[in-house]
């Protein structure tokens, strides 16, 4: 039995306001839940059996996939209190239906990957692994661990973010996937907080076990900041990123229920939420446009988020912005890069610029 832990229950901090009342894996990437990219993906590569490891508002995800009916049996495994990456994988664990010798596949909830899962499972048999990581080569290893490997891809150390460029031995970083031997999986401490990264697989390398790296060039991507999230999105929509659920790749993934003016431009892979509003010459650009939002005529709306029910003013710009629901920003506001707005916020008209212009002052002096 092929079977699989995803691994959900962070807070999405950094996010914020966007996962305020939303956990970052239920978050709408082009068209449909992050979550939900991944669980087609699971069940393209075999997965029958899937255990959720949440926490963080652990209800919303029975709620949404209350009425899921594809055959995929899917368990819960709720973490009351803080267990790290490999407590909440042992945690999971207590849910998994198969025997000792069994692959089970663990996700990450935010890393959107072109990683053939079929592929990593297979070599992982082939090997008669403990476990087996999925590795990604990045341009800067100075902003992560590092996983060096040998001729035969088994795991020699796991190291902490270089500081020099001495410590710089490799490309290679953990991407976020793992297969765990069942048996392995359940030797893990359940009951306190463990690291994986920190603890497990290096205790795993010092003991011997059979610990190999699976380096692959494929697509990879955290979704972990604000413009990551939107580049995610984007690559799905125009096909830089595959996903089952994807749509054919094109410039837009534009909801039926939306009113578009034609001579809107909406272009880079951004996706329009349903009942959304795009007003003349309004530009969008490689962003994420919610339920129910306006956007009025020749506003500017770049590698940003408009969270369901807000609106944009007339000629306002935003650029890498993240708009929490329900905001209203009035016309001819221009947004610094960068900036997050709460939900509920009223932002007046001509109240935030960069470039200031003259103007007859209201207040009383």
């Amino acid at each position: 039995m092929t079977e699989a832990i995803l691994l959900v229950g962070g807070q999405g901090t950094r996010l914020r306001p966007l996962t305020n009342h939303t956990p970052k894996p239920l978050l709408q990437v082009a068209g449909s839940s992050f979550i939900r990219h991944q669980i087609a993906k699971l069940m393209e590569a075999g997965v029958e059996h899937v255990v959720f490891a949440t926490s963080y508002l652990a209800q919303l995800f029975e709620e949404e996939f209350k009425d899921f009916s594809h055959e995929l049996a899917i368990s819960y495994a709720v973490e009351e209190a803080p267990l790290g990456t490999g407590g909440a994988i042992r945690n999971a664990g207590r849910h998994l239906r198969g025997s000792a010798d069994d692959a089970v596949l663990v996700l990450n909830g935010d890393i959107l990957s072109g990683l053939d899962l079929r592929a990593v499972l297979d070599r992982h048999r082939e090997r008669q692994a403990d476990v087996t990581l999925h590795l990604t080569r990045v341009d800067d290893p100075s902003a992560f661990g590092l996983v060096p490997t040998d001729g035969d891809d088994r795991v020699l150390a796991f190291l902490e973010k270089p500081r020099t460029a001495e410590e710089i031995v490799t490309d290679q970083i953990n991407a976020g996937c793992y297969v765990f031997r069942r048996s392995v999986l359940d030797e893990i401490p359940a009951d306190r907080e463990v690291s994986v990264e920190r603890e497990t697989f290096p205790g795993l390398v010092a003991d011997g076990r059979r610990v190999f790296g699976h380096t692959t060039d494929d697509y990879w991507r955290d979704l972990g900041t604000p413009l990551a999230f939107v580049h995610g999105s984007a690559d799905l929509v125009t096909g830089l990123a595959r996903s089952p659920l994807a749509p054919r790749p094109g410039e837009a993934l534009v909801h039926a229920t939306a009113v578009v003016d034609p001579t809107a431009r909406i272009t880079g892979g951004s996706t329009i939420g349903p009942h959304a509003v795009i007003g003349a010459r309004a530009e969008i650009h490689r962003s994420i446009v919610g339920r129910g939002v306006e956007i009025a005529e020749a506003a500017v709306v770049h590698e940003s988020v408009v969270d369901h029910d807000s609106s944009v003013g007339a000629g306002s710009v935003l650029r890498e912005a993240v708009v929490g629901c329900h905001t209203h920003i009035g016309a001819h506001n221009e947004l610094p890069a960068q900036l997050r707005l709460s939900c509920g916020m009223r932002v007046p008209a001509g109240g935030l610029r960069l470039n200031a212009t003259a103007a007859a002052c209201s207040a009383v002096h």
